[in-house]
């Protein structure tokens, strides 16, 4: 075990570094492609891959529709060298914040703890990369053969994070974590002298943005301007990135629910008028907002795992110029996950929801920001859109702008702590017009359920910083140039509510599909063909 070190510059009082040394599990992969498509040089994995697509059009004279099978002739170059990677959390003290940073500690550490039913060792259940699998293929029996999803391709491992951030509120990592009340007391006491001595950076409250109950805890905020706010962030970056020595840093926003940010001509809605906006203090560039810009211009990923509008028109069209990476929005924890599946499950059955109700209660800082209206506003809007998608698939059950009711109610109940309670309701027509009513109870840790997002989301993004693409067609008079991926990053879909895609790109919301979808382009990165549950081996004779 290596020791957690410390450091204390003005980027960051304090960060976790890793605890593994070269040859560490970051860029670890369970398998080698055998392939003519596929080769493997001292840096890179470079694979040929055809994308196969289906061309829909409608024939004019008969009005038929016609399909026509397409290929699109990928090569994609991966990056082996993970390196050394950071994470700076906005909202670092806060539950999610607290939670994952306790967590990394103790898996890197092996730090066990004990429960009423015994002993507890760490893990990192509740991340799809670290604790599910994906199928590889077949052996020469024909049954499957299965590979931690973190191993189809190289990729960052979290014991090797080096995590920091910022927080409007002063407390240390370790009273942080006593204060959210997640971890059973044995395991805070284990963890605690480690996480005291990591403080947060000053960060940026604007009081307009969050609940006014909030105030309280705004005891270390930045002072001056929007720009000079600016400035300081990106120094931030820039010094947490030199001082410990960082490949690449991802900047990811897990602190307070804001108020939707209005779109404003001449603001936000272009790059340019939003650095303008920053540089005149305007009221509508919110904190998140100005977290966003500073990752951009620096070179730094930025997530938003929070349900406001962070992502606004100038700050996209800024990470398209600048060729920068983005993505949000909110961290897809518990009922809207499930409500993901559900909804995927009844319309594909052939059964129609006419009545959607989610209601559920927490009593964490979270839900204290959330009971004022303009807060909740902003979850509101994240969770309704869930479903949107699935409707509109299916024109048989669903005529054209027609969708089910779907309420959703939040309330702040301080008793049950980090204890979330929902409840759902899912009232569908069925055959003959007989209706079907589906409720669900769930119970759940909040923060230990979002703390892995956090994780999924950096390791994700941070692939995506050593992937790059080009598309080959026979008329290619010469190489086409290497180019990264879009700045959106949609294929971080399946860990967020209401996933922030490019412009005119579909919405995918049903779990099924955002999982395949990470899949699939994982097993392209390394020339493998889509998996699919055709199974024909066993369906024809051989």
């Amino acid at each position: 075990m290596s020791p957690i070190n410390i450091t204390t510059s003005a980027a960051n009082r304090a960060a976790i570094a890793p605890a593994t040394a070269p040859g560490s599990a970051s860029g670890a992969t369970a398998f080698k492609v055998d392939s003519p498509y596929v080769r493997y040089t001292d840096g890179a994995i470079e694979s040929d891959y055809l994308y196969d697509t289906t061309i829909v059009s409608r024939d004019i004279e008969t009005g038929q529709l016609r399909a026509k099978p397409t290929k699109v002739h990928y090569q994609f170059q991966t990056k082996t060298n993970v390196g050394r990677v950071g994470l700076m959390l906005v909202g670092w003290g806060g539950n999610n914040g607290s939670t994952v940073t306790a967590a990394i500690l103790a898996n890197k550490q092996g730090i066990s703890w004990e429960t009423r039913k015994g002993t507890q060792e760490p893990n990192y259940f509740g991340s799809v990369m670290m604790a599910s699998t994906v199928k590889l293929g077949v052996d020469e029996n024909l049954r499957d053969v299965y590979v931690p999803f973190n191993e189809v391709v190289p990729m960052a491992h979290p014991n090797d994070i080096v995590i920091g951030g910022w927080d409007i509120n002063s407390m240390n990592i370790g009273d942080a974590m006593r204060r959210a009340q997640v971890f059973p007391v044995d395991f805070q006491r284990r963890v605690y002298d480690e996480l005291k001595s990591l403080k947060p950076l000053p960060s940026v409250y604007y009081p307009d943005f969050i609940a006014a109950n909030q105030e309280e805890r705004a005891d270390n905020v930045l002072g001056g301007t929007k720009q000079e706010h600016l400035e300081k962030l990106r120094k931030d970056i820039r010094e947490f990135k030199q001082t410990n020595g960082l490949d690449r840093v991802i900047v990811m926003w897990t602190a307070n629910t804001e108020r939707y940010a209005d779109i404003i001509a001449g603001v936000n809605d272009t790059a340019d008028n939003l650095l303008q906006a920053i540089a005149n203090g305007h009221a509508e560039v919110s904190p998140s907002t100005l977290f966003a810009v500073a990752s951009i211009l620096e070179g730094a990923p930025f997530v938003n795992g929070s349900p406001q509008n962070t992502l606004v028109p100038g700050a996209i069209e800024l990470a398209e110029r600048e060729r920068s990476f983005v993505g949000g929005d909110d961290f897809k924890s518990g009922q809207t996950k499930i409500k993901s599946v559900l909804a995927e499950f009844l319309v594909n059955a052939g059964i129609k929801p006419l009545a959607i109700t989610s209601y559920n209660h927490l009593g964490n800082n979270d839900g204290r920001n959330l009971s004022a209206p303009a807060q909740f506003r902003s979850k509101e809007i994240s969770k309704s859109s869930v479903v949107d998608d699935m409707v509109g698939a299916n024109n048989i059950l669903y005529k054209k702008g027609e969708h089910p009711d779907h309420t959703i109610v939040i309330k702040y109940v301080p008793s049950v702590g980090d204890s979330k309670r929902a409840l759902d309701e899912y009232v569908s027509e069925i055959f003959m017009g007989g209706l079907n009513t589906i409720s669900l109870y769930n119970t759940c840790e909040d923060s230990l359920l979002a703390s892995p997002l956090i994780i999924d989301l950096f390791m994700m993004t941070e692939l995506m910083t050593r992937v790059t693409y080009r598309v080959k067609t026979d008329a290619d008079a010469v190489e086409p140039q290497w180019q990264p991926f879009h700045s959106v990053l949609s294929i971080l879909s399946y860990m967020l509510k209401a996933p922030v895609v490019a412009p005119n790109t579909p919405v995918v919301n049903a779990l099924a599909k955002q999982r395949m979808a990470m899949e699939n382009i994982m097993r392209a990165f390394v020339g493998l063909p889509p998996n699919n549950e055709m199974l024909l081996e066993h369906k024809a004779f051989h």
